[in-house]
């Protein structure tokens, strides 16, 4: 076992995470309808966030911007504060 080994779950917990997204953007790009996928995208994101921060169910926030042409998926999540609890 090397060193740096406990990182290689990361990184593939990430790339499986990015290929979700793929494949969630081009399904509502052939569809082209609803945003129905959202509230499940939010609640997944929430689920894996929450194995390593203890959030608000509120601090995640999922949405489709448009940025000229295109749809921009935006997520933004609100990390608690930390110094709170060392203070």
């Amino acid at each position: 076992m090397g060193m740096f080994d406990f990182l290689k779950a990361k990184k593939n917990t990430a790339s499986i995470a990015k290929d979700r997204l793929r494949i969630i953007i081009a399904q509502e790009r052939s569809t082209h309808g609803g945003r129905d996928y959202l509230p499940l995208l939010r609640r997944e994101l929430l689920e894996v966030i929450r194995k390593y921060v203890n959030v608000d169910v509120e601090a995640v926030k999922v949405d489709v911007v448009k940025d000229g042409d295109q749809d921009v998926l935006d997520i933004s999540v609100s990390l608690p504060d930390d110094r709170a609890a060392t203070a």
